[in-house]
């Protein structure tokens, strides 16, 4: 199954707190259990502005309805070709 990562444009992102974080979680696993089993999240990485979010789903449609349910922003939506790491290199 395709795997994407997705960039949320959210200011101020890394000054969210750990009980905003776990609301936002909570939302996120909330509209996956509606959604079924079709789609995963994987993780995903605060920054200060951003979130980047690893997701499992047959498809970019159902990565957007993930967002609209969830009142997330999905800025940019890209399907992972290839992952790389430091074994890649030997």
């Amino acid at each position: 199954m395709p795997k994407y990562v997705i960039e949320r444009e959210i200011p101020g992102a890394g000054d969210l707190t750990p009980e905003q974080l776990k609301g936002i979680s909570q939302t996120s696993c909330g509209v996956l259990s509606k959604l079924g089993p079709q789609i995963q999240w994987v993780e995903s990485f605060v920054t200060d502005d951003k979130i980047y979010c690893v997701y499992i789903a047959p498809n970019e449609q159902l990565i957007k309805e993930h967002a609209s349910q969830g009142g997330f922003p999905a800025n940019s939506i890209s399907e992972v070709k290839a992952i790389i790491n430091p074994v890649t290199a030997e």
